[in-house]
């Protein structure tokens, strides 16, 4: 059972929202955009212009929400669904917020380096500024309490996979700056997730799903956040130079694997029992991330089941759903690591698909409803069905962004870049 409130609105949310809030789509954005010397240049066929103004989308989200110390949080969603004149939904996502970061050190710009550690500065005042303050953080803050110097807490579920995610962006940030506070911040998240959701008692071992806000713990176990484990624990092997840290990325790694089954997709996680292994829905992030993560080239079966049973067309665009339950639409963020993952496995035939991926996300940066011809929409039309009771909308998304970058640079988050 993945968890749900990671990088998506929760559906209680979002069920409610649907009755009271009538969605107003902007329109779309298209044309030629001017190049670098001057002539007209197309973003969704020139892949340099398209980078860039993707860049420009996660600049201006986030310089809107800073504080006079200069942290920041951008929202997560924007536009359509999300943004009405009766509703303005701001909250910013950990997740989103780990992918924005790890993406400005991918380029590494002077000035990406600091909107990098404007977020992974936020992401340390909500750590060090919790009400419980045991190294944890939330699954979403307000940006305008950030703004304000404080903490308002939006989402307040401390999942395993959140927690991961947070700390691959400090790690990414250690590695990038030199900094020992992004390290420590790292390792406070590490033994957070080792104390509250390690479970060596219940095969197949792993990590369990965290915690709810009344202090419930989740009992059962997520391939997708073993999935961050194993890339977050091997990142603090490396910085650290503590092997405790490769042993417990071992454990989230031989979990991941035993969700793999015999056509070669990855199996969701388990049910409440920690054990039972839960098979409906299969998630894209499962099969992705699981090739990311681990390195592992066991799971190019899990990339081709992806390719023959996950892929949706709508309209123009192609690319992957969020899971089996409903291909109808393109989920744009799972495009960037399908994408990704590809490229790195580098198979026959995979640079084809690679491309064909990309050039459908910058079509629908130029084209798609609620765009603003910069950003990327999280699905190719509002409705997507996840099949974990959530529901997906075209409209403006960080974390998409964040991924397509990702994938057109070639970054794969979960692994530290060479010396």
């Amino acid at each position: 059972m993945p968890d749900s409130s990671r990088r998506r609105v929760p559906s209680v949310i979002a069920a409610a929202l649907v009755a009271a809030v009538l969605a107003a789509a902007a329109p779309a954005v298209s044309g030629a955009f001017a190049a670098a010397d001057g002539a007209p240049s197309d973003a969704a066929t020139d892949p340099s212009v398209s980078v860039a103004l993707a860049y420009e989308f996660l600049d201006a989200r986030v310089d809107e929400f800073c504080d006079g110390a200069g942290r920041c949080l951008p929202r997560s969603y924007e536009g359509g669904f999300f943004t009405t004149p009766s509703w303005d939904f701001t909250p910013s996502f950990v997740y989103d917020d780990a992918l924005v970061a790890i993406a400005y050190t991918a380029r590494g710009l002077p000035d990406d380096l600091r909107r990098a550690r404007a977020i992974g500065d936020a992401l340390l005042f909500v750590q060090q500024n919790d009400p419980i303050g045991d190294g944890r953080t939330r699954a979403s803050y307000e940006p305008h309490g950030i703004r304000q110097g404080r903490v308002e807490i939006t989402g307040p579920g401390t999942f395993t996979g959140n927690q991961a995610w947070v700390g691959l962006a400090l790690a990414r940030l250690a590695h990038a700056t030199g900094d020992p506070r992004y390290l420590d911040g790292a390792v406070r998240v590490g033994q957070w997730i080792q104390a509250n959701t390690a479970d060596m008692d219940r095969a197949p071992f792993g990590y369990t799903g965290g915690q709810l806000e009344d202090g419930t713990s989740l009992t059962w176990k997520s391939t997708e956040h073993n999935a961050d484990i194993t890339g977050f624990f091997t990142q603090l092997a490396q910085l650290t130079g503590d092997a405790v840290w490769t042993e417990r990325a071992a454990v989230a790694a031989g979990f991941v694997a035993a969700m793999q089954s015999a056509d070669g997709h990855v199996n969701t996680g388990t049910a409440l029992d920690g054990s039972t292994i839960n098979t409906r829905p299969i998630p894209l992030d499962g099969q992705t991330w699981s090739a990311l993560a681990t390195g592992d080239p066991r799971y190019g079966a899990a990339l081709d089941w992806t390719l023959g049973s996950l892929m949706a067309s709508d309209g123009p665009y192609t690319g992957p759903s969020i899971s089996e339950v409903d291909v109808s639409k393109v989920w744009f963020e799972g495009s960037g690591h399908l994408a990704l993952a590809l490229r790195l496995r580098g198979g026959v035939g995979d640079d084809d698909r690679v491309e064909s991926l990309l050039r459908s996300i910058r079509l629908a940066q130029r084209d798609a409803p609620n765009g603003d011809g910069k950003g990327i929409v999280a699905t190719s039309n509002d409705g997507l069905d996840s099949g974990f009771g959530d529901l997906y909308y075209a409209s403006l998304h960080t974390g998409a962004t964040a991924w397509y970058l990702l994938a057109a640079s070639g970054t794969n988050p979960f692994m530290l870049p060479a010396g």
